[in-house]
């Protein structure tokens, strides 16, 4: 049924239309702080789904064959963002005994033991051996302390946090992010984020590994000289560490005209990058501008919804 309907709507050649999922990481057990996160289990389940419906290419091939007009019906390309260490260790090993590939955009600044600022925020409030973390003069407002005596406070403290410092300018979001850290008491970790070796192990193991940024700046709110040294220097990192080119780009967060700019576009171009991808929902066709490649997450975790998700945003 579902086979049949995604052949009539993403047929072969000129008509085709290529849907790219997009994910973040896939968690060994289920997350209590974050439910909604892909595990083992799940993606397991996913991968079984894709296997079956859909004709799975890596992602370079299925952009060039999109712009030659020669994809396959049915034709899509699996994605993760930012490098984290389970993409390595859980989701390959899942992505490889379904003989299916993914191309994994690595935030290069944090390879080796770097941790995204959110992510600090994150195990701040996880790890905490307090029931309450000060807050005052961190610039809450009147907000004096953050519960964090069970698993639902602690969800709500690390919404506020992010919420309050996610559009903080670099300097000030370092420094907030630091203080959290040290009030909370936390023992952060240190191998949230792939190591080089991993990398590598992705590429060993079939995978294909793109840019996205050093340190996973917005771009639409720095300036041009460093979006460009933040995206250019990305891909000679990564290039030198997998002895290769690396062709493809994802912008940070990815939203078109909200996270990253018009020009940003032209950028990507610029830098030697072959093709980028955002975050914006929908499935390119052979117009699609190849900079600007849509990709999307379906969140639904049972088969038919999921397949329903699918079906939409093919129909859009």
């Amino acid at each position: 049924m579902w086979r049949g309907l995604f052949r009539s709507l993403s047929p072969p050649g000129r008509r085709a239309r290529l849907s790219t999922l997009i994910f973040h990481r896939v968690v060994p057990e289920p997350d209590p702080l974050f439910p909604g996160e892909v595990d083992a289990a799940q993606f397991d389940a996913i991968c079984g789904w894709l296997k079956d419906w859909f004709n799975v290419l890596p992602l370079d091939q299925a952009i060039a064959r999109l712009k030659a007009g020669s994809l396959p019906s049915r034709a899509m390309a699996i994605t993760f963002d930012d490098g984290y260490a389970d993409n390595a260790s859980v989701a390959m090993p899942i992505l490889q005994s379904h003989g299916l590939t993914a191309t994994f955009f690595v935030a290069a600044g944090f390879l080796d033991g770097g941790r995204m600022w959110n992510d600090s925020l994150i195990e701040s409030v996880r790890l905490t051996p307090l029931d309450a973390i000060d807050m005052r003069g961190l610039g809450l407002g009147e907000q004096v302390s953050l519960s964090t005596r069970d698993w639902s406070d602690k969800r709500q403290a690390i919404d506020a946090l992010i919420a309050h410092a996610k559009y903080l300018a670099p300097a000030a979001r370092t420094e907030f992010v630091a203080a959290v850290a040290q009030r909370s008491r936390s023992e952060l970790p240190h191998h949230l984020m792939m190591s080089s070796d991993e990398v590598r192990s992705l590429r060993r193991g079939g995978m294909g590994v793109g840019a996205h940024t050093m340190s996973h700046p917005i771009l639409a709110r720095i300036d041009d000289e460093t979006a460009r040294a933040e995206m250019s220097q990305s891909k000679r990192q990564l290039e030198e560490l997998l002895a290769e080119d690396v062709t493809l780009f994802a912008y940070p967060n990815g939203r078109p005209a909200e996270d990253y700019l018009p020009h940003h576009a032209a950028m990507a171009r610029e830098c030697g990058f072959a093709a980028a991808v955002s975050t914006a929902w929908g499935t390119a066709d052979r117009h699609a501008d190849i900079y600007q490649l849509p990709r999307f997450t379906p969140w639904d975790r049972t088969r038919w919804r999921f397949a329903m998700r699918l079906a939409g945003q093919l129909r859009s």
